[in-house]
């Protein structure tokens, strides 16, 4: 359960979040992804879910902090998952209201998903 770096390379990051998400995992990875800003600058973000079970219920996930900082220091963000995920996926990263790129691919679509986010 909870989330894995699976890949770094230059300004791409690869994530693997499995089960049900915590909002200390998703401390940890801004945390993860500030320290590749600093050595990188601008970074790509690519998240897979694989048996996704949604979000731990009761946790602050209103807090936005790390987005307003650090959207201007991220181009991309791909997440690939099943196709149930897609809007509450949308509407957890508020892909309507960032200028960050955010697209969603179901996993038969990975390869597009690096082609994109590459």
């Amino acid at each position: 359960m909870g989330f894995n770096v699976i890949g770094s390379s230059g300004k791409l990051i690869s994530v693997k979040i499995t089960g049900k998400l915590k909002k200390a995992e998703l401390d940890q990875m801004q945390a993860i992804a500030s320290e590749l800003m600093k050595r990188e600058g601008k970074i790509k973000i690519l998240v897979i879910l694989e048996d996704f079970l949604g979000w731990e219920k009761g946790a602050d996930w209103e807090d936005t902090s790390f987005q307003s900082k650090h959207d201007s220091d991220i181009e991309k963000i791909a997440i690939v998952g099943d196709e149930k995920w897609r809007n509450l996926v949308f509407a957890f990263t508020g892909k309507p209201f960032r200028p960050v790129e955010i697209e969603y691919f179901t996993h038969s679509q990975l390869d597009r998903a690096h082609a994109w986010i590459a």
